[in-house]
């Protein structure tokens, strides 16, 4: 084999390898190269739910999440993206 066909190989390997490995790296980045919009609602619907246990309707989070395709992000630092799912236990 020829320095370059060895060359034109290694690069198109090493390439594969990269790109497989900033597909694990990011999993929020779908493969179109677009955020998964969705998938980052629904994480921070359960970082809430850690956050606030039994006070914070994780459940009525996710559904958000799906229904509005993900355009509506809860944030766990801003009260009016959250107040809907917070709940008053008595």
């Amino acid at each position: 084999m020829s320095f370059i066909k060895m060359a034109v190989a290694f690069i198109a390997i090493a390439s594969v390898f990269i790109l497989i490995t900033e597909s694990k790296a990011n999993p929020q980045i779908d493969i179109m190269g677009g955020y998964d919009l969705i998938g980052i609602c629904i994480n921070n619907c359960a970082q809430c739910k850690r956050m606030f246990g039994e006070f914070f309707e994780g459940h009525l989070c996710a559904e958000a999440c799906i229904q509005f395709k993900g355009k509506m992000v809860p944030d766990c630092e801003d009260i009016n993206s959250i107040a809907p799912f917070l709940t008053k236990l008595n």
